[in-house]
């Protein structure tokens, strides 16, 4: 009975590049050119390869036209692609007095040692244990700490009091929104949420879009919710 010859296909070294034909069911095989064994299955079905992905990103929006852009998390500095703008991206760490503006899409964290006068400070996310005496815009979020001693005017996107600290402020403080864990004694206007934690005391008026109160919070004050208007000018301390 004749036997019936096997399908050839054609295949190439993964070695050195070399076709030669082989049986279409063959597991492995020697190249008749450089000698090396290879696999015929992995040549004739290769596994598919995730494909490389490029550094992590984050979106910021350019200073002078807001255009939306995205860079990679590790980058220091960029250029506005439809203004050309300068945009700086890095974190400050302020340790000791220092008299100068920054505007940064990075972190700004003045230690508590740290004292940072006659300056207007935009910043990505913004950090306050020592002093502070100017303007200052957190873009993201403002962490104020109990050691914090501002004075001038300030807005943040997201107001951050963390636990077992308190912070004092006698006009209105205009933000996005805010979570207080600590103790708020300050008006609030948020044109957002307000989270007021389990561990958190406010003491103060509040004004804002939602606000969503835990268990075992003390609240004292007034209370306003639902549509607010924009945020506009910040609240001022002489």
């Amino acid at each position: 009975m004749p036997v019936k010859k096997q399908d050839q296909v054609l295949v190439v070294c993964p070695h050195c590049g070399h076709q030669q034909p082989e049986p279409n069911s063959a597991f492995s095989t020697r190249c008749k050119k450089c000698g090396e064994h290879f696999r015929v299955q992995e040549v004739l079905r290769p596994e598919r390869r995730a494909p490389e992905r490029g550094p992590k990103q984050r979106r910021i929006t350019c200073f002078e036209c807001n255009a939306e852009l995205e860079v990679p998390v590790s980058a220091e500095s960029t250029m506005c692609k439809r203004c050309s703008r300068y945009l700086d991206l890095h974190d400050y760490r302020i340790t000791n007095a220092v008299a100068k503006n920054f505007k940064t899409k990075g972190r700004f964290v003045v230690e508590l040692k740290g004292y940072v006068f006659n300056t207007e400070t935009i910043g990505g996310d913004v950090v306050i244990k020592g002093k502070f005496h100017g303007k200052l815009d957190a873009e993201r979020s403002l962490t104020i700490y109990s050691t914090a001693e501002i004075k001038g005017s300030l807005t943040a996107a997201n107001l951050i009091i963390p636990a077992e600290n308190h912070f004092r402020w006698p006009e209105v403080i205009k933000v996005g929104s805010a979570e207080v864990s600590g103790e708020l004694a300050a008006n609030l206007h948020a044109t957002g949420v307000v989270t007021i934690k389990s561990t958190a005391r406010f003491f103060g008026n509040l004004d804002a879009a939602h606000l969503v109160v835990e268990d075992g919070a003390i609240v004292v004050g007034a209370m306003r919710i639902g549509s607010t208007t924009s945020r506009d000018r910040p609240a001022l301390l002489a």
